[in-house]
């Protein structure tokens, strides 16, 4: 969880972050690798720099893709959360949440919502430990309260 305020919550992966940016580099250091060690293969072929080129763009486009997973995030407030995942974006209500969990086994939390649906909070992982256990803490606080309970 990265910012807390008393009414206000905005959680990130923090592993998932790391694990993406490390991924990234290497990625795009495999192709750039390639690409530059192509025109010196003597494999028979004829690599022109546009073939280079290419490898050090799909290296980009991979990095960036594997930079999606870097992107979740929930931001909550009294009224309700804001959920963006890798490619959505979602707002509910509180009074839309049936309540907030995180299952035995799963590996990010959830809303809970009406006639057995849920939404996957992706920003909420596992393999975030202590941080995940604090940010459904927060969640939970700010649901609770916006329902008076």
């Amino acid at each position: 969880m990265s910012e807390k305020a008393e009414n206000r919550v905005t959680i990130r992966p923090r592993r998932a972050a790391w694990m993406s940016g490390s991924l990234a580099l290497l990625l795009v250091a495999v192709f750039v690798t390639v690409a530059v060690l192509l025109r010196r293969s003597d494999t028979g072929v004829i690599f022109q720099v546009s073939d280079q080129v290419a490898m050090v763009g799909i290296g980009l486009l991979l990095g960036a893709g594997t930079m999606l997973f870097a992107m979740p995030r929930a931001h909550a407030d009294a009224e309700g959360i804001e959920v963006r995942n890798v490619l959505t974006r979602k707002r509910f209500g509180w009074d839309e949440v049936l309540s907030v969990s995180f299952p035995d086994g799963a590996s990010f939390a959830r809303l809970e919502l009406p006639e057995d649906e849920y939404y996957s909070v992706l920003a909420v992982q596992a393999v975030d430990r202590e941080r995940a256990v604090e940010a459904v803490r927060a969640l939970r606080r700010l649901h609770r309260a916006a329902r008076g309970e």
